[in-house]
């Protein structure tokens, strides 16, 4: 099995992981993701703290394993995206 990598982007204060819309919504937990997330076009910023872990432990729960890619930038833009509405 291929092993899907996602970007963690971070900055001094917080991090995100991105994830397409789309893969959440096959996971069915797109209802679940908190308004702490964000969302630019059919990309998910998924919040470090609680939405991320939710996603990942639905990719585990289906036997999924996933890599994880750090990208770090002093101002991130993903602060000025739109909160997440599902």
């Amino acid at each position: 099995m291929k092993i899907k990598t996602y970007i963690f982007h971070s900055d001094p204060g917080h991090g995100w992981l991105a994830v397409k819309r789309q893969e959440l919504k096959d996971l069915g937990i797109l209802n679940k993701v908190s308004v702490c997330s964000y969302q630019k076009g059919q990309t998910v910023y998924l919040e470090e703290d609680c939405d991320a872990p939710l996603f990942i432990k639905a990719k585990e729960a289906k036997g999924e394993n996933i890599n994880i890619k750090e990208s770090y930038k002093d101002n991130t833009p993903i602060r000025n995206y739109e909160p997440f509405s599902a």
